[in-house]
């Protein structure tokens, strides 16, 4: 069944990792040299020329949705917090994402024009997205505003912090379908003002599972 294969995936564990030894050198510690200015010099204009590093952070990340509805990605700095900082509909279903996570890897790539409207407005403000799933267009995703249903769901998952569940049907509103969810720690690299990503973290010992999600503003987008 799918909810099988995601917790398959997603079920947390509590293994910490094992720590190695530091193996102990028997030749004594190099004494540092003092540099001469001509190398202090050549060292600081190499840093001066090279690019900044990309930020990263942890999020947690929630991919939630019905049996036939469209996957939702919402992006939370606290999951006490009921307002996410990214919402996000993706254009393919639970069953979709299922399949392609029996591969073992999973990339959804979302990209937008660089036009005059979209470089006036930061990435995650963005409003419409090109969204591909393993290098096949999938159609659009949007960013959406959380609601009450939407606020309503992360309140129930509030003491989950690693898993993937099922909520009942009926839940938000009635005859509503069951709701399929999985949640873990994401890793949030922020590269430039036009390219972010999120990507999953694996809980220690559990089989590996790789899924990540690009925002990416590219002059492409225009012509796709």
């Amino acid at each position: 069944m799918t909810i099988d294969t995601l917790r398959r995936f997603f079920l947390p564990c509590f293994f910490p990792a094992k720590s190695q030894p530091i193996p102990l050198s028997d030749h004594p510690p190099t004494k540092n040299r003092p540099s001469s200015p001509a190398s202090s010099t050549s060292s600081s204009t190499a840093a001066s020329a090279a690019p900044p590093r990309p930020s990263k952070s942890m999020v947690i990340g929630t991919i939630f949705g019905n049996r036939r509805g469209h996957v939702w990605f919402c992006v939370q700095h606290d999951r006490l917090s009921r307002k996410p900082s990214l919402l996000l509909e993706l254009p393919l279903s639970t069953d979709h994402l299922v399949r392609e996570m029996r591969n073992g890897l999973v990339r959804i790539a979302l990209e937008c024009a660089d036009t005059a409207a979209a470089a006036a407005c930061p990435l995650r403000a963005v409003p419409l997205w090109t969204a591909f799933c393993n290098g096949k267009k999938i159609g659009f995703a949007a960013r959406r505003r959380a609601g009450d249903r939407v606020r309503s769901i992360l309140r129930t998952m509030q003491c989950v912090t690693v898993g993937a569940g099922v909520i009942p049907s009926g839940f938000g509103s009635s005859g509503s379908e069951e709701l399929m969810y999985m949640r873990a720690n994401f890793e949030h690299v922020v590269g430039n003002a036009d390219s972010e990503s999120f990507h999953l973290i694996n809980p220690d010992e559990c089989p590996g599972q790789e899924l990540s999600v690009f925002l990416l503003r590219s002059r492409l987008g225009a012509t796709r």
